[in-house]
């Protein structure tokens, strides 16, 4: 999945919190719109389209300015095609996940002779980002908002997902990840997320400890080595088991015969894996 396609994905799950985060005003009543639009149809993969109250809010997500035709052409194509569908007025916000490379401006019209087209432009980097950490739906965005302390940033916002109710958290996990690889480095991010995510949260230590406590009774020393693999052994299935579906009897054997070291090793790469072929590859190479 690009970082573009992820962020319409983003915001048709929660049309009501990007449409007031965009409009500054709390939004009610919004339905996400079909994205193909009539007269030689064309499918636009990377935007959104909300009908609200009386208007249409039509969000085109960038990770680069530079594109064919140029932005502000298909701005003025895309207005054209809803305005003959809908008849409605329409406001166009094109946010940018990324600054140019080469500082290059940033245009918000299309102008030829007599026509004038004009749209805003959100450059994410230059948000404020306390908005987007107090809402979970805004989160995955955070990794892209303006900061003089990267680091440190990425570090409130692993607490932040951390904080998520657990039923979401793996999921909003996966995609703030993802769009922070936009900005920083792999290794940082997985550090980090690993860190916050499976060695701070309550659910792991509640595996954690249960496991601990049945391996006691074994033995204090190989007892607690025991109860750790069992923990953690507990997690990875869950997490798993909730991003790729139930596992086969014989996948989920596999795993439960790992070493500690290979099911912590597990538990970071499984945040790569979109399908059970990505698990049966990972088991293969062990």
């Amino acid at each position: 999945m690009s970082f573009d396609n992820l962020c319409k994905l983003l915001s048709e799950k929660h049309p009501q919190k990007f449409a007031s985060w965009v409009l500054g005003t709390p939004q009610t009543e919004v339905t996400v719109l079909k994205t193909e639009l009539s007269i030689e149809p064309i499918r636009a993969d990377y935007v959104t389209f909300l009908q609200l109250q009386g208007r249409i809010l039509h969000l085109e997500f960038q990770t680069k300015i530079e594109s064919t035709p140029p932005l502000s052409l298909r701005m003025l194509d895309y207005w054209v095609r809803l305005y003959r569908l809908y008849r409605l007025p329409i406001t166009q916000v094109v946010v940018l996940l990324l600054p140019p490379k080469d500082e290059s401006e940033i245009t918000t019209t299309f102008t030829v002779e007599n026509t004038h087209h004009q749209f805003r432009v959100i450059r994410m980097w230059e948000e404020n980002p306390e908005p987007f950490l107090q809402d979970s739906a805004l989160l995955p965005l955070a990794p892209l908002t303006a900061t003089n302390q990267p680091q440190i940033l990425l570090e409130q916002i692993v607490q932040r997902v951390n904080q998520v109710q657990t039923t979401q958290r793996p999921e909003i996990s996966a995609y703030t990840q993802i769009l922070a690889g936009l900005k920083f480095k792999k290794d940082l991010i997985k550090k980090l997320f690993r860190e916050g995510m499976m060695r701070e949260s309550v659910i792991y230590q509640e595996i954690l400890e249960e496991g601990e406590q049945r391996g006691e009774q074994r033995g204090r020393q190989e007892g607690r080595q025991e109860g750790r693999q069992e923990g953690e052994r507990s997690l990875v299935l869950r997490l798993l088991t909730r991003k790729l579906g139930e596992l086969p009897p014989e996948m989920r054997e596999q795993v439960e015969t790992l070493s500690l070291e290979e099911l912590e090793n597990l538990g970071e790469a499984l945040l790569d894996f979109s399908s059970l072929l990505d698990l049966n590859a990972w088991l293969a190479h062990q």
